[in-house]
């Protein structure tokens, strides 16, 4: 069964930073292609980065520069730095195994002014 933990959300002040955690288990964690999603409150849920197998990454605009996404094949574990926070990056900040239709709880994320 596959299965997806996210953790490392709380509160932080703007201009602050957080690093979250995904470890996924259920799946050969090394050849997936993973990424972070966030759906903020009302809103609909949008792409924050991807991160493949090869370790390629990509991000959506809002995250080039300050958000950094990475794994650790040997932890089964991929992360999301974020820096320089934004109150509007408050979000439930969810993984994604790329191709599967599978969801962790997610993280919640609050940035304070």
């Amino acid at each position: 069964q596959v299965q997806l933990v996210e953790s490392g959300g709380g509160s932080v002040q703007a201009g602050g930073s957080l690093r979250l955690s995904c470890v996924a288990s259920g799946i050969s964690f090394s050849e997936r292609s993973m990424a972070w999603f966030r759906q903020a409150p009302g809103k609909r849920r949008e792409w924050v980065a991807n991160i493949l197998a090869s370790g390629t990454t990509s991000y959506a605009n809002f995250a080039k520069d300050r958000f950094t996404i990475s794994r650790d094949n040997a932890k089964s574990t991929v992360y999301l730095q974020m820096s320089r926070v934004r109150v509007e990056d408050t979000a439930v900040y969810s993984c994604n195994i790329l191709g599967l239709n599978t969801w962790g709880k997610g993280t919640l994320v609050t940035v304070s002014s």
